[in-house]
């Protein structure tokens, strides 16, 4: 989400197509807003004080946290131990849905990946 919203050349041309296609809805969790307001929190991420504005005004489109997600992240192999990933995996598990990542690991829980 950062990397398409900072046009960095980092996010895959194969990314970069199928958000700015249009005729995919983008998806976004709740947990990647809680995840960059704690990183901005402590200094460790630059990111837009209007991230919700900014990616609102692109399409996307908020994934909220519900409980059955968080009861499938908590019980999830420990392939990956970042708690953000985890939820993330969990709601592409239960709402059928790709994620979009660099990270290979994410993969090893049986979500479809793009990249």
């Amino acid at each position: 989400m950062l990397w398409w919203l900072a046009a960095d050349a980092r996010l895959s041309p194969t990314a970069r197509e199928l958000i700015a296609g249009g005729t995919t809805p983008v998806l976004y969790s709740a947990a990647s807003i809680w995840e960059i307001a704690i990183k901005r929190a402590v200094g460790k991420l630059i990111a837009p004080d209007d991230i919700l504005d900014a990616v609102e005004a692109d399409g996307f489109v908020e994934l909220p946290i519900a409980a059955r997600h968080a009861a499938i992240a908590g019980a999830l192999p420990l392939h990956h131990r970042d708690p953000f990933d985890r939820m993330i995996i969990a709601q592409a598990q239960l709402e059928d849905l790709s994620v979009i990542t660099a990270d290979a690991r994410i993969a090893d829980y049986g979500v479809s990946v793009v990249w």
